[in-house]
């Protein structure tokens, strides 16, 4: 499974890509505004020159008309750009048409089967679920993930399932054990990957009694 940084945070996206599996970024206008000031275009080339794999920008156009305008016109950004649209009829309509140019395509907002359905028969390049909102409204988004997965088995749709709005490390476990192509994450998610009490003892034993063989 690979590993996406959910974030436009050049720093976060920089340590992130020190630890060696960041394998690619997802953004979108909530997390390029909280950078503040910043160009676009320019931010997302930036962030393209420290991770090699596919990082998406989102459209805001509500019309397949815009939509299709900025996806072309963010392509040009990267070549590991993706254009990512939602999932709504107009994002549909945008998504095959950029598709059909040979671009690469994030449907995001995935909250059903039949939505991620219809994201493949588009020609999408990726679909993401997300867990996290579906479980703040009392459903369960794992069950999700685990349906998409099951009919995209059954289909040589080449869409990978992209597993997002990830709140824990739970998350990221059972979506690598249900078979996501992707997880995409908050830094803090992957930070807490690494946390475990009985490693952090362990690591303090092991340095204790090595000071007290008195080797250096």
């Amino acid at each position: 499974m690979k590993f996406f940084l959910d974030s436009a945070n050049l720093n976060e996206i920089r340590e992130a890509a020190s630890y060696g599996f960041a394998d690619g970024v997802t953004t979108n206008p909530s997390l390029i505004a909280k950078e503040g000031d910043v160009d676009f275009k320019q931010h997302i080339a930036a962030i393209c020159e420290i991770v090699q794999g596919p990082v998406s920008a989102e459209v805001t156009s509500q019309d397949k008309e815009g939509m299709v305008r900025e996806g072309l016109e963010y392509s040009k950004i990267a070549p590991n750009v993706v254009i990512k649209c939602p999932l709504t009829k107009e994002g549909l309509k945008a998504t095959r048409q950029l598709s059909d140019q040979g671009i690469h395509v994030n449907v995001t907002l995935c909250f059903s089967a039949a939505q991620a359905i219809l994201a493949a028969k588009a020609g999408a390049s990726f679909i993401s679920p997300f867990l996290g909102r579906l479980d703040d409204i009392g459903e369960n988004g794992l069950y999700l993930l685990q349906s998409i997965i099951e009919i995209y088995q059954n289909y040589p749709w080449k869409c990978e399932v992209l597993a997002a709005s990830l709140r824990h490390p739970i998350h990221v476990i059972e979506a690598a054990r249900l078979g996501a192509d992707i997880a995409t994450m908050p830094f803090k998610v992957i930070d807490q990957l690494f946390n475990h009490p009985l490693t952090e003892k362990g690591q303090a034993q092991f340095l204790a009694d090595w000071a007290k063989s008195g080797r250096k």
